[in-house]
């Protein structure tokens, strides 16, 4: 029962995030090439584009991560980066510990998902709804 009960608050906990920052900023996607068609890169950091769409899903550009083949930091390195292209949602495959830390110290959110990067923007925004 408590199992239950935890799941559920755990869903609601993910929507709501969601939610809150589809409607409060830009959605960046983690690709492998430049088009929404890619699919989501595996990890974050070292992701080779990055894809950044309005809160209402519209492609506004696709920019090269200029920290994917940093020796070390890149996590910490790219939330700045992203922050000030207004990205307030993160989406890849999975996130380091250290991103995740700096994406929380600067109100950003995250989700990991596997798939194509429309995909990933089109349950980001029915989360909204």
């Amino acid at each position: 029962m408590k199992k239950i009960g935890l799941s559920i608050l755990t869903a609601f906990i993910l929507i709501t995030s969601l939610v809150y920052a589809a409607e409060k900023g830009k959605i960046a996607v983690a690709a492998e090439e430049k088009t929404a068609a890619a699919k989501v890169s595996g990890v974050a950091a070292r992701s080779p584009y990055f894809l950044i769409f309005d809160e209402t899903g519209k492609f506004l550009e696709a920019v090269e991560n200029p920290y994917k083949a940093a020796k070390g930091g890149a996590g910490t390195s790219v939330v700045p980066f992203l922050a000030q292209k207004g990205a307030r949602m993160v989406v890849a495959g999975e996130f380091g510990k250290n991103m995740i830390d700096a994406m929380k110290g600067k109100g950003m959110r995250y989700l990991e998902f596997k798939g194509s990067a429309e995909e990933a923007l089109k349950k980001v925004l029915e989360a909204k709804k």
